[in-house]
């Protein structure tokens, strides 16, 4: 078993559900860290999901971020199995980029 720390990062110019993470086949991902930063000045909400086939399960409905903060939206560990998908959503454009801290185990 190969063990790989990496991040995901982008940065949410839509307001569309836009994919953060595709875990790769035979491969289990560990989230340590997922932070959401408002860089615009105005406050915004981030929406998560983790689709997992054709089943999108929310991790987080529509969260605050308040103007110029940055937020940890997790509290625990999450894993991600092979396939899955976490995608995230702004309401708004341009204010919003997001930062993801994991472990990949393959």
């Amino acid at each position: 078993m190969a063990n790989s720390f990496k991040n995901a990062k982008i940065d949410l110019t839509t307001t569309n559900a836009t994919v953060l993470y595709t875990c790769p086949n035979a491969t289990t991902a560990v989230f340590k860290s997922i932070l959401a930063s408002e860089d615009s000045g105005n406050a915004d909400t981030i929406t998560a999901t983790l689709t997992s086939g054709s089943s999108v399960f929310s991790l987080f409905k529509v969260k605050a971020v308040s103007a110029n903060a940055t937020v940890e939206l997790l509290t625990a560990p999450l894993v991600v199995q092979e396939n899955e998908i976490i995608k995230v959503t702004a309401a708004t454009a341009n204010r919003l980029h997001v930062v993801a801290s994991l472990l990949e185990v393959s």
